[in-house]
């Protein structure tokens, strides 16, 4: 199974699309974050046709708009501000700080843990937990606009650039 992971969109629709055009073989998609606007929801949900995993960050503030929005995808689920997820059989934490992420890794409960917050693309490890910041879709703070494509077959986590 491959599951995209991307974060920090920031309404950046545009790169949105990209990273939806190429996350099309992916089963699954997990967003860490940094929506920031109901309408990219809209494009979450019109954009990708399997599960869609969303966490909230610090810049999604209409919440309330936003769990509208996402009553109109049956494929999108929102979790709040964490999510335990499993994926064939791969344990997956996701939030969108990377210090609770860091502090989650630590743990070793967890095969993979997921973040965003501060839009350094980051795969690394602590331990036996692989870590995943998979950078920023908004691409204009750190300059590059990147997501992460992991395969649990595999357990190999990939940059995928925009």
């Amino acid at each position: 199974m491959k599951i995209a992971i991307l974060s920090d969109i920031h309404d950046e629709a545009s790169h949105l699309a990209r990273a939806l055009e190429k996350a099309r073989g992916a089963d699954v998609l997990v967003c860490c974050g940094d929506l920031c606007s109901p309408f990219i929801l809209q494009d979450l949900g019109r954009g990708f046709s399997g599960p869609v995993h969303v966490v909230f960050g610090n810049n999604d503030g209409d919440l309330f708009r936003m769990t509208g929005m996402a009553t109109q995808f049956p494929q999108m689920i929102l979790h709040g501000e964490y999510a335990e997820l499993d994926f064939d059989g791969v344990s997956f934490s996701v939030n969108h700080f990377d210090h609770i992420g860091r502090s989650i890794a630590k743990g070793e409960k967890y095969d993979v843990v997921c973040f965003g917050h501060n839009h350094e693309f980051e795969i690394s490890s602590v331990g036996k937990t692989l870590v995943i910041n998979p950078g920023e879709v908004y691409g204009k703070r750190k300059g590059a606009a990147t997501f992460v494509i992991y395969d649990t077959e595999t357990r190999q986590a990939t940059r995928v650039d925009l």
